[in-house]
C-alpha cells in the first residue's frame, strides 16, 4: 500500500519550520508535513534562547536579517496580540564602557537609523542612570523596539494553527535518507517513509547534513557554540529594570554578555559562546566524536581558530570559571557579585561557516531543484520568523508556478 503524497514536508519542528508551515497551509490548498526528529517542538535552538524579541539594530542594512528581523518584528507583536501571548516590548540599552568603544556604538546608532528604528536615542553618562540606576557607562542607546516573550509558547501557537489549517506535524520522526524520483522526493525516517513533491530543510543544527544528504553541496558547515546562561538571585533582580547590552564585537556575530528581564520573571545573564564539542552539546561535558571531527577536521575552523585563538580561549575559560563569567558582567554593573548569580540553561547555536574559515554573518538560504535549505538561521530567526516563514512559502509558491 503507497503512503500518502505531500506537496511540502518540511525537516525541523522548531520555530522557523513551523512558521514557513503555518505560511504555507493557512495561505494554499496544499498538503504540508512537518518533520521533528525530538519528541518534541521547539526542543533545541527556540527553546532555549533568552527570549528577547530583538529590534534590528545591529544588522546591515538590506541584509535578509535587517529586512526579516525589521518586518518580523512588528508581525510579532500583532501575534501575540492576537493569540494573547504574553508579550512586552520594553527596550533594551547598549552601553559603552571605555572611550575606544564610542565608534562602534556611533556605528550602531547609523545602522539602527537606516533600519528605521522608531524612538531610538543616545545616552549620555547621566541619561544612563535614569533608565538603569545600578548601570555603569560613558555613553549608549535607548532602543526602545526591543521586546521580551516565551518563544516556546509562540512555536506552539504556530502548531496550534498548523493542525488547525489542516497541517499534520509528526515529531520522533528523524530524517535519516532522501531519494529523488521523477516527480518527487521519498524520505526515509524512524516512523517510516514519507512521500513529498517538495522539500523544505529547517533543520537548524543539522541543516547542513540534510543537505548534504539530499545531493545538494553548499560548501558552508554548521559549527555549534554553546551559550551559558546564569541568573540573578531574587535578592539582586532590582539591579536591572530591562535589558542591558554591552557593545558588541563587530567581528563575531555575537552580541556578548547581557542582562536580560524574562517575561516569565527573573533576570537572565548571557550568554557567552564557547565552542561546542557536540551539535546538542548543551553540558560543559558533552562530547560526540562524529561532530568534534566534523568540526576539527574542516581547514577552515583552524583558520578561525588561528585568528581568535585567544578571544576562544577566553570563552571557554569563561564557560568553567564563574567568577570569570561575573567579571564579565561587573562590567556593566559592578555591584553583582558571584554569590548573587546560579548556574542555569544553555543553548547551542547553529553557526554556519564558510570554507575559508568565515562565520556566515547573514541568513542563508540555498534553492535546489524541488528543495529550499534554510541553512542560516540564528538570532534573531525567533523574532523574525513570521517574516522568514512568509520568504520561504513565496520562494516555493514561485518554484510551484514555474511548474519546478
Amino acid at each position: 500500500m503507497q503512503t500518502h503524497l505531500y506537496d511540502i514536508a518540511i525537516i525541523g519542528g522548531g520555530i522557523v519550520g513551523l512558521s514557513t508551515a503555518m505560511a504555507l497551509v493557512t495561505e494554499h490548498p496544499i498538503s504540508v508535513i512537518v518533520l521533528e526528529a525530538e519528541d518534541r517542538l521547539a526542543a533545541h535552538q527556540t527553546g532555549n534562547n533568552s527570549g528577547v524579541i530583538h529590534s534590528g539594530l545591529y544588522y546591515k542594512p538590506g541584509s535578509l536579517k535587517a529586512k526579516n528581523c525589521a518586518e518580523g518584528r512588528e508581525a510579532m507583536y500583532q501575534f501575540c496580540e492576537a493569540h494573547d501571548i504574553p508579550h512586552e516590548r520594553c527596550g533594551k540599552v547598549v552601553v559603552a564602557i571605555e572611550e575606544r568603544e564610542l565608534p562602534a556604538l556611533d556605528a550602531l546608532y547609523e545602522r539602527g537609523t537606516a533600519n528605521r528604528l522608531q524612538g531610538l536615542k543616545r545616552l549620555n553618562g547621566s541619561e544612563l542612570k535614569e533608565y538603569e540606576p545600578h548601570l555603569v557607562g560613558i555613553a549608549g542607546l535607548l532602543v526602545p523596539d526591543t521586546g521580551i516573550v516565551d518563544y516556546t509558547q509562540i512555536a506552539n501557537t504556530y502548531a496550534k494553527l498548523i493542525a488547525k489549517a489542516g497541517g499534520v506535524i509528526q515529531v520522533g520522526a528523524q530524517v535519516t535518507g532522501c531519494h529523488r524520483l521523477s516527480n518527487e522526493l521519498r524520505l526515509e525516517t524512524t516512523q517510516g517513509e514519507i512521500r513529498t513533491r517538495y522539500l523544505i530543510n529547517c533543520a537548524g543544527l543539522y541543516s547542513d547534513r540534510i543537505a548534504k544528504m539530499c545531493g545538494v553541496d553548499t560548501k558552508i558547515q554548521i559549527v555549534p557554540f554553546r551559550g551559558e546562561y546564569y541568573e540573578l538571585t531574587p535578592e539582586k533582580e532590582h539591579l536591572v529594570n530591562n535589558l542591558i547590552y554591552p557593545v558588541p564585537d563587530a567581528r563575531f556575530p555575537f552580541l556578548g554578555v547581557h542582562f536580560t528581564r524574562m517575561i516569565q520573571g527573573g533576570i537572565e545573564a548571557g550568554p557567552n559562546a564557547v565552542l561546542a564539542f557536540k551539535r546538542e552539546g548543551y553540558q560543559r561535558s558533552s562530547f560526540d566524536p562524529r561532530d568534534s571531527w566534523q568540526t576539527f577536521s574542516n581547514p577552515g575552523f583552524w583558520r578561525l581558530a588561528g585568528k581568535y585563538w585567544q578571544t576562544g580561549f577566553g570563552e571557554f575559560y569563561r564557560s568553567f570559571s564563574s567568577q570569570a563569567f561575573v567579571q564579565a558582567l561587573q562590567r556593566l554593573i559592578p555591584e553583582v557579585e558571584t554569590t548573587d548569580v546560579t548556574r542555569a540553561g544553555a543553548g547551542v547555536r547553529a553557526q554556519a561557516m564558510e570554507p575559508s574559515g568565515a562565520l556566515v554573518d547573514d541568513f542563508r538560504i540555498v534553492h535546489a531543484k524541488r528543495m529550499t535549505h534554510v541553512l542560516n538561521a540564528p538570532s534573531p530567526a525567533a523574532t523574525a520568523s513570521l517574516s522568514i516563514g512568509q520568504t520561504i512559502a513565496a520562494l516555493w509558491a514561485k518554484d510551484h508556478e514555474e511548474g519546478l
